[in-house]
């Protein structure tokens, strides 16, 4: 498995479509920061990724408290906003708004998503916006959320994956009619366009630029991490890493970090910790995550979770049970 999905199914990450809006300039819909409605939206959600894909017209969108300026979205692009900021969408950049608080709950006896119609000037054109979100474990250890900017525009790739956005449009068309298993195609669907999304914008990284994302398109970190990530059980050190890359271990601890932040041992131990917690998630005992993840005793798995994470993992898994 390549590293991005592996990171991708340890964190959790689900899609919800909520929004289907049609609008006419002028017009603004501003979204209030995720943390403010996670607990309503997606309630044993860690962390909320907000999502806007334009299907037919165009918009500007922008963060609310951010010094970035607007960015124009066209149809069959999209945006994410990885830290959950509060952000807006409008007819004409520095518009501002107010976020209905009311709109964001998980409703019971309907299906998602909510359809709302924002009329403004008839002879306007039209612009349609699929809003929703992407809800992931922030920790122990989530090396995507970290090395992603707070906005990402995903413009159509020359690869062009303008074709999902048509696929999305046609399946919230026909949502209309809420057929059984609609919901979870569009979850499933928003889940597709984010991993496409991440696909184009580490293709258009600058070739200088130091982070995790960009250490999976490096020749030598890239192989280090698909190593890693590929056998994270097993014993290495920086010298068995080093020696399977074809770097010396100097020159593979100064690049590594460079991209990741971390040398490589350290971010093995926290894949590892990451690793555990689902499986503690998933009803394993601590003595045998610790076992399944590479620790040779569980007293050591405790400290490097506890140091990790704050708490031991029993205290941690009690909790999240409760």
């Amino acid at each position: 498995m390549d590293v991005l999905s592996d990171v991708l199914l340890a964190v959790r990450l689900t899609g919800a479509v909520y929004f289907d809006i049609e609008a006419r300039s002028p017009f603004v819909a501003e979204s209030p920061p995720t943390d403010k409605i996670a607990a309503k939206v997606a309630v044993d959600a860690d962390h909320l990724i907000a999502f806007h894909v334009l299907t037919s017209g165009s918009c500007w969108v922008e963060a609310v408290d951010e010094p970035e300026p607007a960015v124009l979205l066209r149809a069959g692009e999209m945006v994410i906003f990885s830290s959950g900021e509060a952000n807006i969408l409008a007819s004409a950049p520095g518009m501002r708004g107010q976020p209905d608080a009311s709109r964001y709950y998980r409703p019971v006896n309907e299906a998602l998503p909510f359809v709302i119609d924002i009329t403004g000037d008839a002879a306007a054109d039209r612009c349609r916006i699929v809003c929703g979100y992407l809800a992931c474990d922030k920790g122990p250890f989530n090396p995507l959320l970290d090395s992603l900017p707070r906005m990402v525009h995903a413009p159509v790739s020359e690869r062009s994956w303008g074709w999902m956005t048509s696929l999305l449009d046609a399946a919230i068309v026909a949502s209309d009619e809420r057929d059984a298993g609609q919901e979870a195609m569009l979850a499933k669907l928003s889940e597709l366009m984010f991993v496409e999304a991440l696909k184009t914008h580490i293709e258009g990284l600058p070739a200088d630029t130091r982070n995790w994302v960009a250490g999976l398109r490096d020749r030598e970190i890239g192989s280090a991490l698909r190593l890693m990530h590929g056998r994270f059980a097993e014993p290495w050190t920086l010298e068995h890493l080093a020696r399977d890359v074809g770097m010396s271990r100097s020159s593979l601890a100064e690049r590594f970090t460079a991209y990741v932040g971390v040398p490589p041992m350290t971010y093995l131990a926290r894949w590892r910790l990451q690793l555990a917690a689902r499986l503690l998630q998933s009803g394993s005992g601590v003595a045998q995550a610790a076992s399944a993840v590479g620790y040779q005793s569980e007293s050591a798995f405790n400290r490097a979770f506890k140091r990790q994470v704050g708490e031991a993992p029993g205290v941690w898994r009690r909790r999240l049970r409760a």
